[in-house]
């Protein structure tokens, strides 16, 4: 067996949100989340539909590519419910507390697509007391935002 490095912790978490993006329904872009506290998962979520609702790749179409519109506007049209929120949703309060939420995605076709997240799932993120975020940005550079937390 080839002597493989380890990767970081920060590395290994992206990873991991990368791979949980591949659940992703969304035809245009697909996000992983995953939520860490003290090298601990907490949760993960996925972009996609929410529940009881169809799915774009089940559908066929997504509203929001029909009408071109750009990343960052309209929601209101999306179906979907951001991978950020689906595994803020998911998780543990108490455990979230401190906590690092790991994002990554990609277009459809494959490229790399930026986990910066948007402005709604920033303040989810805040609310949630979680005090980084660690995401790959369109050049599959890591990035980081630090929240300050206050109970």
């Amino acid at each position: 067996m080839k002597n493989q490095t380890r990767p970081a912790w920060d590395e290994y978490f992206l990873d991991l949100a990368q791979l949980v993006a591949r659940r992703s329904t969304c035809l245009r872009r697909n996000y992983g989340a995953v939520i860490v506290k003290d090298n601990i998962i907490v949760s993960t979520g996925y972009n996609g539909a929410a529940r009881g609702e169809p799915n774009c790749i089940d559908i066929g179409e997504c509203v929001r590519e029909r009408y071109n519109v750009p990343k960052g506007e309209r929601y209101e049209l999306c179906m979907a419910v951001h991978a950020e929120q689906n595994a803020i949703i998911a998780g543990d309060p108490v455990k979230m507390q401190g906590a690092t939420i790991y994002i990554s995605g990609y277009e459809f076709n494959g490229e790399q697509a930026s986990g910066e997240p948007c402005l709604l799932c920033r303040r989810m993120i805040k609310n949630a007391m979680i005090k980084r975020v660690a995401y790959l940005d369109e050049n599959g550079k890591k990035k980081n935002i630090r929240f300050e937390t206050s109970e």
